[in-house]
């Protein structure tokens, strides 16, 4: 038998998995993220990063650290800002990515090189359980909708026979989440205790930011979806060749946030706010960065620049229907 978790997990962490080799984002790839958006997402966590500093929540020589970050070209976005921003920061704080595939880890570390030399000192870790350290901020850019999850539909949960789901499954632990977050139908995912639990115990005193498309409470029906060139196949479609998407597409389903809310106050760790990515990067000074851009580059730069960041809070783009989640450990 061969859970719907498992197979989730092969079709995108497998040996030939989707997630296991580099894949472009973005016009060439298959989905457009806020990193492939604007350089202005990064630069506003920069400008997070260093009020954490100046309210002295995060120290000058903390970890800045982020999970998942499949290019790199996030926290060197955020690096570049941080320069511009605050230079001397540099020379003190410390860059480390979690990533487990040795493909990306090597592409990261190339990008690296080619953007800043010498200058700046990467660590790689393979997991959270190998990074300890005192005092951190991380950072995720779409990490929770990529855990594997379990299909439940009406108290029984889903295998897989040939790409052909089938509900006959009694599982407990699945039936459990599914009557706490309400739900007769839908993705339950599978991981997001025991993350919260690695990231707790990986570090004394953190900030951990994350944004991820989904809502505070759980969907009502299946959101599970495969993104193939910028198509939208719904995983239930009757269409949908299964055999032909396996592990040359992405797999994904809306996050419900009150899941991994409890996961991480289960763990000990502080829930400080969701927001929608709209409020939260005009609150975090997206706009104060375009401003002083405005001051400084022709202005070509600075409407081009515009453009790009509306796409990152316009409700109508991805402002409205992503969300920042951010928690503390302290």
């Amino acid at each position: 038998m061969i859970k719907f978790s498992d197979y989730m997990s092969e079709w995108l962490y497998g040996k030939d998995g989707y997630y296991a080799t580099y894949k472009n984002i973005g016009k060439s790839g298959d989905f457009y993220t806020a990193v492939s958006t604007s350089k202005f997402f990064g630069g506003t966590i920069a400008k997070h990063i260093i009020s954490l500093v100046d309210e002295g929540f995060l120290d000058e020589e903390g970890v800045v650290c982020e999970i998942g970050a499949h290019h790199g070209y996030f926290l060197a976005d955020v690096i570049e800002f941080i320069y511009t921003l605050r230079p001397k920061l540099l020379s003190s704080l410390k860059f480390a990515i979690i990533e487990r595939f040795d493909s990306l880890q090597e592409f990261q570390k190339n990008y690296f090189f080619e953007s800043f030399g010498d200058a700046i000192k990467l660590t790689h870790y393979k997991s959270l359980s190998e990074l300890k350290c005192k005092n951190a901020f991380f950072i995720a850019n779409e990490i929770f909708d990529a855990f594997p999850c379990e299909l439940y539909y009406k108290g029984k949960s889903a295998r897989v026979e040939r790409h052909e789901v089938v509900f006959d499954v009694d599982d407990e632990w699945v039936e459990q989440k599914a009557k706490k977050y309400h739900k007769d139908r839908g993705e339950i995912a599978k991981g997001y205790e025991e993350f919260a639990i690695e990231m707790a115990s990986s570090c004394k005193k953190f900030e951990f930011m994350s944004f991820d498309y989904g809502e505070m409470q759980a969907r009502p029906d299946f959101s599970l979806r495969v993104y193939a060139k910028h198509e939208v196949i719904p995983f239930f479609d009757e269409n949908i060749k299964r055999e032909e998407l396996f592990a040359k597409s992405d797999i994904t389903y809306d996050v419900t946030f009150a899941h991994v809310k409890d996961a991480f106050l289960e763990a000990g760790v502080e829930f400080i706010e969701l927001k929608a990515q709209m409020v939260a990067l005009v609150n975090m000074g997206i706009l104060e960065l375009l401003e002083i851009l405005k001051e400084k580059a022709d202005e070509k730069i600075y409407k081009q620049e515009l453009e790009k960041v509306k796409i990152l809070i316009m409700p109508n783009f991805l402002g409205e229907r992503f969300k920042m989640v951010r928690f503390r450990k302290a």
